[in-house]
C-alpha cells in the first residue's frame, strides 16, 4: 500500500502543471492529517518543485502546482533523538510560535491534542542547519502554516504588563501554571 506522501506525489504527477487545491491534495493523500508536511518533504527533501502562493503571486493560499517533474538537488534532515529531546526540554515542551503545550487540546482539530515537532528558525532550503541553535519546538499547526490564525507571541515587557493588570485570581492562576510547568512546587 502506498504511503500518503507517495499518493500525493502521484496526484501531483497526474496533474502536472495544474493548480491543485489543498482539500484535493489532502483527499488524494487518503485523508492524512499532516498532508502539508508531506508536500514540504516532497519539495524540500526530495527536490520536487511544488510551488505555492509564496512562490507565485497568481496562486492563492491553499493552492499548489507542480510545474515540472524535474527534481532539484535535495537535502536530508538529520536531527538526532538526543537533539530533539534537548530542544523540546529547552523550549519547555511548548510551541515557540503560538505557546501551545504538548498534550493541550488542539484548537483546530477537535478530539486531538497538540503535537510538537522540530521547526527550523532558518529553513534548510535557505541554508539553515539541524543544529540545536537553529531548531525550536513548534506545534503541527504552526509548522503547517496555520499559525497565521493565532496571536503573535508577546514580548516579555508586554506580557508582564498584562499579568500586572490582571485580577489577583488570574495572577494566581498564572503563578500556579508556571509552578506546575517548571515543576517548582517542591522548590517554592
Amino acid at each position: 500500500m502506498a504511503s500518503s506522501k507517495q499518493k500525493i506525489l502521484d496526484f501531483f504527477l497526474a496533474n502536472l502543471g495544474s493548480v491543485l487545491e489543498s482539500k484535493d491534495i489532502q483527499a488524494a493523500s487518503g485523508g492524512a492529517v499532516e498532508w502539508a508536511r508531506r508536500v514540504r518533504e516532497l519539495r524540500n527533501e526530495e527536490g520536487y518543485q511544488v510551488l505555492s502562493h509564496k512562490d507565485r503571486s497568481d496562486l492563492k493560499p491553499g493552492q499548489y502546482v507542480l510545474e515540472t517533474d524535474k527534481r532539484l538537488p535535495a537535502f536530508s534532515r538529520n536531527i538526532s533523538k538526543e537533539t530533539k529531546a534537548r530542544v523540546l526540554d529547552r523550549n519547555g515542551y511548548t510551541c515557540q510560535m503560538c505557546g501551545a503545550g504538548a498534550g493541550d487540546p488542539d484548537p483546530f482539530v477537535p478530539n486531538r491534542t497538540v503535537r510538537l515537532t522540530m521547526g527550523h528558525i532558518i529553513d534548510k532550503s535557505k541554508g539553515g542547519s539541524d543544529s540545536p541553535d537553529n531548531l525550536r519546538a513548534v506545534c503541527s499547526n504552526c509548522n503547517e502554516g496555520l499559525q497565521n490564525a493565532g496571536l503573535m507571541k508577546p514580548d516579555r515587557k508586554h506580557l508582564l504588563m498584562q499579568i500586572r493588570r490582571a485580577t489577583v485570581s488570574d495572577q494566581k492562576a498564572v503563578l500556579e501554571w508556571l509552578i506546575k510547568k517548571f515543576r517548582l512546587d517542591n522548590k517554592v
